[in-house]
């Protein structure tokens, strides 16, 4: 009877040490971003926070589960275990459905998602008038990114602010007059709103996603192969 490929068994520990690991990053990222308030104030506001709780609940449950299947991997290339080996193949070839599943549906509903993030941007403006603690909790999110993106407002510039620019405008000061400032209520702010940088920091995030999600999907199909001629070999052993 043939025996079993030490290449192949320790290639398929590697690989599934690695995707191990990408389920502690995604895990990891995921508990950051569920207690982070940074990125939820910007985008996020009332009943949409839900939203962006659940989203972060599922990338915590996909990361625990991928934890778990590269353990899975690992333990059955090292104990020659068929059914290690079987559990962790289903497991993966099911994430890898979903991960398609999802991409298409990404694709399908990117217009519809940008429209939703402008309209959620629209109506953050009203809490720059505000002074309830929401409203508070939002503005303070928007001076840290008007003071590291150089910009005022969200949508129509420092008249955003309202009656509150007055004591909030330090983070729209231009601390050099060029033409990217405009005059505004006797000061020189930046002329251009944060529409269109909220947009790209999240673009550029969604990016990045879309980087780990392809990576993972490589390492995934590497997965499957290597699991099924281990499995094969070990029946043939």
């Amino acid at each position: 009877m043939a025996g079993v490929s030490g290449c192949i068994k320790y290639s398929m520990f590697i690989f599934n040490f690695l995707f191990w690991l990408c389920g502690i990053l995604i895990l990891a990222i995921a508990i950051w971003v569920r207690v982070s308030k940074d990125g939820q104030e910007i985008i996020s506001s009332g009943d949409k926070a839900t939203n962006f709780y659940v989203a972060a609940d599922m990338l915590i449950a996909v990361g625990a589960i991928i934890m778990i299947l590269g353990f899975l991997g690992c333990c059955g290339a090292m104990k020659e275990s068929r059914c290690m080996l079987l559990l962790f193949f289903i497991g993966l070839l099911l994430i890898l459905i979903l991960q398609l599943a999802t991409g298409i549906l990404g694709a399908v509903f990117r217009s519809e998602s940008e429209h939703v993030l402008n309209s959620t941007l629209y109506e953050n403006v009203k809490l720059l008038r505000e002074t309830s603690e929401e409203a508070k909790m939002f503005q303070q999110a928007l001076i840290e990114f008007q003071e590291e993106f150089k910009c005022c407002g969200v949508v129509n510039g420092a008249i955003d602010w309202g009656n509150n620019f007055q004591q909030n405008y330090k983070s729209c000061e231009c601390p050099v007059v060029s033409e990217s400032c405009t005059y505004y209520e006797g000061q020189f702010v930046y002329k251009q709103p944060c529409i269109s940088l909220i947009k790209d920091f999240v673009i550029k995030h969604i990016i990045i996603i879309v980087g780990i999600a392809f990576g993972l999907a490589v390492i995934e199909m590497l997965g499957l192969v290597f699991s099924m001629v281990l499995y094969c070999q070990i029946g043939n052993k």
